[in-house]
């Protein structure tokens, strides 16, 4: 019974994560724009992905565990590389690129380096959501951005969360998924695909408590 939860929830998560952000790249492709899609979130989550990443080939955890992160890193660049299209700046992403391919190699220069990396992915995952939640706010405009990417990356957080528990007992990356996933979950698809012009809307889609977001009742 474990070994095939197990073997579910790779496989799964693996499918999902193959095909996680084009739906969001088709979406941006269709409306010809990158309007409602936050830079600064999706750069975050890249540089959270990226830490993710070299924190599992660092400690040498199943490869089957993390194998979806390259997969992740790649859609989320190619996602990168069309929003400074759409804005008319792809030089700018030049920079942001160096800063990512040299992160890969400053990360495992030494282990307290990499560890403080990881314990920070929980900041950098909750302010990656923050930050895309708020711009939807902000520009009440929805149309580029995907409603079933949101919910496949939910579905993907909770299932890592229960093979990392399995294989590797690893108490540091679960705590980062739950946070992202509890995230995730507060916005329901219906409330990023309809309506956004409305600023009644708008007002009542989330309020802030401390240290976390939650969805008005």
């Amino acid at each position: 019974m474990e070994a095939g939860l197990l073997w579910f929830c790779n496989w799964s998560t693996l499918g999902v994560c193959a095909a996680l952000k084009l739906p969001q790249i088709y979406a941006q492709l269709a409306a010809r724009s990158a309007r409602g899609i936050s830079l600064p979130s999706l750069l975050l989550e890249l540089a959270g992905f990226l830490v993710f990443f070299r924190y599992q080939c660092y400690y040498g955890n199943p490869l089957l565990t993390y194998l979806e992160y390259p997969i992740l890193i790649a859609q989320d660049i190619i996602l990168l590389l069309f929003v400074f299209h759409f804005n008319g700046n792809v030089k700018q992403a030049l920079p942001y690129m160096a800063v990512f391919v040299s992160s890969w190699f400053i990360l495992s220069l030494q282990k307290w380096i990499i560890d403080l990396a990881m314990n920070l992915c929980t900041v950098i995952s909750a302010a990656s959501k923050f930050a895309q939640l708020q711009y939807l706010w902000k520009v009440q405009d929805s149309e580029a951005v995907s409603a079933l990417s949101w919910g496949l990356s939910a579905y993907t957080c909770a299932t890592r969360i229960v093979t990392t528990l399995m294989t590797t007992n690893d108490f540091t990356t679960p705590h980062n998924r739950t946070l992202t996933h509890r995230q995730m979950r507060r916005l329901e698809p219906r409330e990023i695909t309809e309506n956004s012009g409305s600023s009644e809307d708008a007002l009542g889609l989330f309020t802030i408590s401390p240290g976390r977001l939650f969805r008005c009742s």
